[in-house]
């Protein structure tokens, strides 16, 4: 669910394969399998770019610190899909320092790019990809109010008793605790991910 960090990692806007790459960060998790195959090859290089961000990301040892925290916290077996809403709050809070773009400009031209690939999208995220827009998702992540906001709409697709719509509180009580996990993991997925050459 961390949808800022998986486009901002889709490189810089001035490689010559960016739209598509972007296009399958942003749509793979509704890709399954061996499906992202029927898509131009620089939508499948995004789709792959992605999945092995989700590996890493599941497998690396703060990330790992983070979720052990947050199923002590109740979080359950969405400890994951919260991890994830977390690291995009901290990346939107600190876009700026960590990217050199500003977060506003940033937004503004993804959802320009992205809503002309629309047509492209698979059905579920043609469903949810206007109220990411209209709701200004990416941009409110840096806010409480934002992931707050987010974790409520998960929650509501999620089993009875997830917790998510409790998260925030957790985090609060917590913050600096998970903004050092994000400081330490975003040192190494970015440094492995985004190549400003590419």
């Amino acid at each position: 669910m961390n949808f800022l960090a998986h486009l901002y990692l889709a490189g810089p806007p001035t490689a010559p394969d960016y739209a598509g790459r972007l296009v399958g960060q942003f749509i793979a998790d509704s890709v399954p399998g061996r499906r992202f195959e029927a898509y131009p090859p620089a939508v499948q290089v995004g789709i792959r770019a992605h999945r092995a961000l989700d590996t890493f990301t599941d497998q690396h040892p703060v990330v790992r610190r983070t979720t052990a925290r947050l199923r002590l916290a109740g979080s359950g077996k969405y400890a994951g899909v919260v991890a994830d809403v977390f690291m995009d709050h901290f990346l939107a809070l600190h876009f700026t320092e960590l990217t050199g773009d500003n977060l506003l400009a940033f937004t503004q031209r993804t959802y320009a790019l992205l809503a002309a690939h629309e047509p492209e999208f698979p059905a579920a995220v043609q469903r949810f990809f206007p109220y990411l827009v209209q709701q200004n998702w990416l941009l409110h992540y840096a806010e409480i109010v934002g992931i707050t906001r987010a974790l409520q709409g998960l929650s509501r697709r999620a089993s009875p008793g997830s917790g998510m719509e409790n998260a925030t509180q957790e985090l609060q009580r917590h913050y600096a605790e998970y903004e050092a996990d994000f400081q330490e993991f975003w040192a190494a997925v970015s440094a492995l991910f985004y190549s400003p050459n590419s």
